[in-house]
């Protein structure tokens, strides 16, 4: 029977007779690695070929983000013809079929990802799906292993070094992480993800100026990526010129021509919008610049209002209840708070342990957006480290903004020495943020120390340093 089968872009036998089935699968592929908007491509396959397993499986888990009830059929008729399926097939269906386990257990999940990479390490795919699950398990060094087992299978691919790039930045070995993200552009200039961790390692050093270039001259490559990436990549921009203390103008233009823009396109997906303009308009709220964002947040707290996009990931509805609780919209920030609350409840006591962090972050930040800093901070607790909610589903550049918020409600509750403490330990690994110490200028002050006067100046020099 081996001689119906076709093979697909890895080289892996799929159970089909037809070749548009195949090319079907190949394209899908090509959207999953390339962050497209086309991912859609997968039911074609099913459309070429219904009884194929692996187009059944990949439209499985194409619709589960977005549509869950529509998923399962795909999961069931792929079960259903199991038997005629190659042992490729059968491997990914294993893997796949684990992550909509009704008592999932991540642990297990990335066990049969892993196992289903042993056997078949040229399927790059599977290989993001299985970082994905370590992204959202608060674990790149798992995400690390995985790259490692299967790169010597895969040393010429640039999404390889991508995906490689990333655990790397997340454990904070930024200079392997150069390394492998220009390794994947030199393969591939348009690698979307290559750029994307680029800018990461860019913005760590706080060459601000230069991520900026850098990823303006990438941008013509990004018009056929999705909605997340897209104005993630120009929320990294954003951050880079707010950072840098560049005109706050610059920023506002960034978010209305690069980010809010992109809700007019017919094909956006709009939480992923949503969830990136939300993230820079909390780092503008911190900094004391939202007055010029003001109707901006008005606009995305409508939308983020309407239940739809709530529960799509933990990150965005931790960003949702902060702005509702800020825009006063209580019940709703408490409904979604309470969902949020339940939902936990209904998971596996290893994930409702893992996933305690994150529910104490989603309180605090509602108590923060209502103005409670003193109850916000109690939740936190005196050690707080946003690095340590990884959990939540944010990497840390991302998580920063958190590290911000808890600062600045140290200081609106008197405790500049603990400020004072935490921002000295931070300017030591990254001391060109002008936003720090401006911050550690006003703990000083506040404690009336002359070495208020010494941060005050640094801030000064760093926040003309960057952009005129």
């Amino acid at each position: 029977m081996e001689e119906e089968a076709k093979k697909n872009q890895w080289g892996y036998q799929v159970r089909t007779c037809s070749d548009a089935c195949i090319s079907a699968i190949n394209a899908y592929y090509h959207q999953v690695l390339t962050y497209g908007r086309h991912r859609s491509v997968i039911l074609e396959a099913i459309g070429h070929d219904k009884d194929c397993v692996l187009a059944n499986i990949l439209a499985a888990h194409f619709l589960a983000s977005s549509n869950p009830t529509r998923a399962l059929p795909h999961l069931r008729a792929a079960e259903s013809r199991l038997e005629q399926a190659t042992s490729y097939e059968k491997a990914v269906f294993v893997a796949v079929n684990s992550l909509f386990s009704e008592n999932r257990d991540d642990d297990v999940c990335f066990e049969l990802h892993s196992k289903l990479l042993k056997q078949f390490p040229k399927d790059l795919v599977s290989l993001k799906w299985a970082q994905v699950l370590c992204f959202y398990m608060g674990r790149p060094d798992l995400s690390l292993d995985l790259v490692q087992q299967v790169l010597p299978e895969n040393k010429q691919e640039s999404y390889m070094y991508g995906m490689l790039a990333f655990p790397l930045l997340e454990l904070g070995r930024m200079e392997d992480a150069e390394k492998a993200a220009r390794k994947a552009l030199e393969i591939n200039k348009q690698d979307l993800w290559g750029q994307h961790n680029l800018c990461h390692v860019l913005q760590n050093e706080c060459l601000f100026k230069e991520a900026v270039e850098f990823m303006e001259s990438c941008s013509s490559s990004w018009g056929s990526c999705s909605s997340f990436l897209l104005t993630h990549n120009w929320w990294h921009v954003a951050i880079c010129y707010l950072e840098g203390h560049s005109p706050i103008q610059r920023v506002l233009e960034v978010y209305d021509q690069c980010i809010w823009k992109e809700v007019k396109r017919n094909d956006a997906t709009l939480p992923e919008v949503y969830l990136n303009a939300l993230a820079l308009l909390l780092r503008v709220y911190v900094r004391g610049e939202i007055d010029l964002f003001k109707d901006r947040l008005n606009i995305v707290t409508s939308c983020v209002a309407d239940q739809a996009n709530w529960y799509l990931e933990l990150h965005f509805d931790l960003l949702v209840l902060w702005a509702l609780a800020n825009a006063n919209e209580l019940s709703k920030a408490e409904d979604l708070l309470n969902g949020l609350k339940s939902r936990v409840t209904k998971m596996s006591h290893k994930k409702q342990q893992l996933m305690r962090k994150g529910l104490l972050l989603a309180e605090a930040l509602y108590e923060y957006g209502r103005g409670n800093d003193k109850q916000a901070l109690e939740l936190l607790g005196p050690d707080f480290d946003a690095n340590d909610y990884k959990m939540v589903g944010a990497s840390d550049e991302q998580l920063d903004v958190f590290n911000e918020v808890w600062y600045c409600m140290l200081l609106n509750t008197g405790q500049a020495i603990k400020v004072i403490e935490v921002l000295k330990k931070r300017l030591e690994k990254r001391d060109g943020v002008p936003f720090l110490w401006r911050l550690l200028e006003r703990a000083y002050n506040m404690e009336g120390m002359p070495e208020a006067k010494i941060a005050g100046e640094k801030a000064k020099v760093l926040e003309t340093k960057y952009f005129k």
